[in-house]
């Protein structure tokens, strides 16, 4: 199931962020990431991906340095900066405030623990 614009427009951001805490990654490899770990409830083209992350550098939660690959190809990896840090942190904590408002209003039900630790 794929969601809505409107959502990802809110979702997306701090799935990125997330993703970028445990290592730096280039943009195709983050759109691989997010299909994998949302099992395709996050799958977004680069289309998407890439305006979310010129909007994620512009702000200074993220930051992009270009690299050359094994391959030779030079790729532009991103990596979270510390108020990167600071906005996933609080962002987190409303995700978890939304989560328990519709799990108390019976919209979301409990999370199977794999999907929990999914984005981990």
């Amino acid at each position: 199931m794929r969601i809505e614009r409107e959502l990802i427009r809110g979702a997306g951001p701090v799935a990125v962020l997330r993703l970028l805490q445990n290592r730096e990654m280039y943009g195709y490899e983050l759109v691989e990431a997010l299909d994998r770990a949302s099992e395709g409830v996050l799958a977004m083209g680069q289309s998407t991906l890439y305006p979310m992350l010129y909007n994620l550098e512009a702000k200074g939660l993220i930051e992009g340095v270009w690299r050359e690959a094994a391959s030779g190809r030079s790729r532009k990896y991103y990596a979270l900066t510390r108020k990167g840090r600071g906005k996933l942190a609080s962002d987190t904590k409303q995700w978890e405030a939304l989560v328990r408002a519709m799990r108390a209003l019976g919209v979301v039900a409990e999370a199977p623990a794999r999907a929990r630790g999914a984005l981990a």
